[in-house]
């Protein structure tokens, strides 16, 4: 009864090393991600920097900035429903 149990105490722990081993590889898979993203975030940062004094050097105008501004309604008072006859039969709520 001793042997049984030691050997599937042995099994549990080969097991429980096993999986240890995959998380800590998904770990390092994802933290190895993350580094990528930073550096390509960094990269993209980079290049918007020069697009963008290259622009100012060539006397482009300057690029979109994400702030948007209203344009004033032209036609500001509200629109007048016309208002139609109603007839025999028709059904009105």
């Amino acid at each position: 009864m001793k042997a049984k149990k030691r050997h599937t105490r042995e099994i549990h722990l080969q097991c429980y090393h096993k999986w240890h081993a995959r998380i800590q590889e998904a770990e390092d898979s994802l933290q190895a991600q993350h580094l990528i993203i930073e550096a390509l975030v960094e990269e993209k940062y980079s290049l918007l920097q020069k697009i963008q004094g290259m622009q100012e050097a060539n006397g482009a105008p300057a690029p979109f900035d994400d702030e948007w501004e209203e344009e004033p309604e032209e036609n500001s008072e509200e629109e007048e429903i016309e208002e139609i006859p109603v007839g025999e039969g028709d059904i009105v709520d």
